[in-house]
């Protein structure tokens, strides 16, 4: 079905067959029908504490306000993470924004972090019948300076940990000016540790432990993957994301849209993001998970992740190029690469 309906969205802009298709999504969900082609097979796994009938999911971004929850959990995901959210709404960077380079299987987009803000996503999460792993992931706002940053995600950490089954903390985004500083250093030492403490103290306040991932970009020199990785892992967080966009244009040069402003996604930053967690893997020795994300167009792609030392995996792009029918065969290859 998708095979169909992807030339007729891909006649619209970018962002407009981004709404149609959450619209659709969004209301097969409502109606029950996301469910009619054939569904991933169950392959448990158990990450953060949580138990995932499957290890692949969807990244944030696709779904930033949390509109279609049941619809992507409907399609067979094995766990479905929504957002970036800020504490207040905000309408992200002036369009045009999104830019589709399809030669590339790739997709560039500058959106900035728009969303309805995290009071209205809550509303959403507690309309929502899905009873599986779900991911928030908070941000901060656009106009908050960096070295305030921490207060906007604690806002955002106390607000979603009800309502989440874990919570991602997105400090990587290029699209927010400055953002990418806090994955470094003295910020992100601070950040961890803010973190870290108001964790806790939400764990006894709620009477359960809500794990947090942080999600780190590809463009780090491996030194500086290590630093991050160190860092992240002794403030005692519980997972690694990587990886978010790239700043990069490897592969693309020559294409349409490439000297747009904004990350790179899709199959160009394959190689890149399976290097990130070849290094973390490396770095880390199985003491905390990583979630790998970023060019994930094939079952193959999608095996070669976990090969590399990921336990999960998230769609984005491949997801918008693919269609539902990725998830099944991202499954099945993880499956029959298992020993």
């Amino acid at each position: 079905m998708y095979d169909a309906l992807r030339p007729l969205l891909f006649k619209l802009s970018p962002e407009g067959s981004h709404e149609l298709a959450l619209d659709l999504i969004s209301a097969a969900g409502r109606l029950g029908l996301t469910g009619l082609g054939r569904q991933p097979g169950r392959l448990p796994v158990q990450v953060m504490g949580l138990e995932f009938p499957n290890p692949v999911g969807l990244a944030a971004g696709l779904d930033k306000n949390g509109t279609a929850i049941d619809g992507f959990a409907g399609l067979g995901f094995g766990f479905v993470e929504i957002g970036t959210v800020t504490p207040r709404p905000q309408p992200g960077n002036p369009k045009p924004r999104l830019f589709r380079l399809e030669q590339a299987e790739a997709i560039i987009n500058r959106m900035g972090f728009n969303n309805a803000g995290v009071d209205a996503l809550i509303e959403r999460v507690r309309a929502a019948r899905f009873k599986g792993v779900l991911g928030i992931n908070i941000g901060k706002n656009a106009d908050t300076p960096v070295e305030r940053a921490v207060d906007d995600y604690l806002i955002g950490l106390d607000r979603v940990y009800a309502h989440a089954s874990y919570i991602t903390v997105n400090v990587s985004s290029p699209n927010t000016p400055g953002l990418r500083s806090l994955q470094f250093g003295d910020a992100l030492k601070s950040l961890l540790e803010s973190l870290r403490q108001r964790q806790e103290d939400l764990a006894v306040r709620h009477g359960r432990r809500v794990p947090i991932a942080i999600k780190i970009a590809p463009d780090m020199t491996d030194e500086e993957i290590v630093l991050t990785a160190q860092a992240i892992r002794d403030a005692g967080m519980d997972a690694i994301i990587a990886t978010n966009t790239t700043l990069g244009r490897e592969g693309v040069e020559n294409l349409p849209y490439a000297a747009e402003a904004g990350g790179l996604s899709g199959a160009p930053v394959r190689e890149k993001s399976t290097h990130v967690v070849r290094v973390l893997a490396g770095e880390l020795g199985g003491r905390l998970p990583i979630i790998a994300a970023g060019g994930i167009l094939s079952g193959e792609d999608a095996a070669e992740k976990i090969a590399a030392g990921a336990s999960l995996v998230q769609l984005y792009s491949g997801f918008i190029y693919r269609g539902p029918a990725l998830i099944r065969e991202a499954v099945d290859a993880i499956a029959a690469a298992r020993p």
